[in-house]
């Protein structure tokens, strides 16, 4: 599946590929885009900007990483860390979502996954307050994975649909009128904006976009990033 460059406010037409052919591995680029903000980009570079894999893998060495308020998967006490910045409306972000959790399950309480949105699609930023209000009903990764197993109901043309994104999540067992009603707290607003802050400072311009224990894939793929999380845990444990 090949994953091509378009801003999020003018989408370009793109032929979609159907999952199966990241599922077989046959993935080795994503989507990208180009992250439109006023905010300075730090170029990060030299050693000391990543993580010793033998420490935790908290993601505290690298700024930009760490979020106190990112929603987490897995063990604080996990030695790998694996941070995603994600898009809900991103069909890569789709197909990697249970790779990743099938990863986790196989490594037990080694892996962590943190996630950070970066809503680079026309209309994805609803869809974001969506998911981050439902973090006050405890149902953030229900809902996620909603979102997620359903992008062609709400996502066209690469321009997502709110409307028809909360129609689907009507029947994922939250309180829909609790969820308008938080969407747009100025709690929800803090966290997108430190959000698109760390995504510049990290220089993410694509997604998915992962780092574990501070590291970035040299390209993309599934290949790389199971062979970045396989070598992070062999030398953490």
């Amino acid at each position: 599946m090949s994953r091509k460059t378009h801003k999020s406010v003018s989408p370009s037409p793109q032929a979609a590929a159907p999952p199966s052919a990241v599922a077989a591995g046959g993935v080795t680029r994503r989507r990208g885009f180009v992250v439109a903000t006023g905010v300075g980009v730090l170029a990060l570079g030299g050693a000391g900007a990543y993580l010793a894999f033998g420490g935790r893998g908290d993601a505290q060495a690298r700024p930009g990483l760490a979020s106190e308020h990112a929603p987490s998967l897995g063990p604080a006490s996990a030695r790998v860390h694996v941070v995603e910045f994600l898009d809900p409306a991103c069909e890569t972000c789709a197909v990697f979502y249970p790779l990743v959790k099938r990863w986790m399950a196989e490594h037990g309480d080694k892996l962590r996954l943190s996630v950070r949105h970066v809503p680079l699609h026309r209309g994805s930023e609803e869809v974001v307050r969506m998911l981050e209000a439902s973090r006050r009903q405890d149902r953030y990764w229900p809902t996620l994975e909603t979102l997620l197993a359903s992008q062609g109901a709400w996502v066209h043309n690469h321009v997502v649909q709110p409307a028809q994104a909360m129609q689907v999540l009507s029947g994922a067992g939250l309180d829909i009128d609790r969820l308008r009603a938080d969407m747009h707290t100025p709690e929800i607003e803090q966290r997108m904006a430190q959000d698109s802050r760390d995504a510049a400072l990290l220089q993410v311009s694509k997604t998915p976009e992962y780092f574990v224990n501070g590291r970035q894939m040299a390209s993309f793929g599934r290949q790389q990033l199971q062979a970045l999380i396989q070598d992070a845990v062999k030398r953490a444990y």
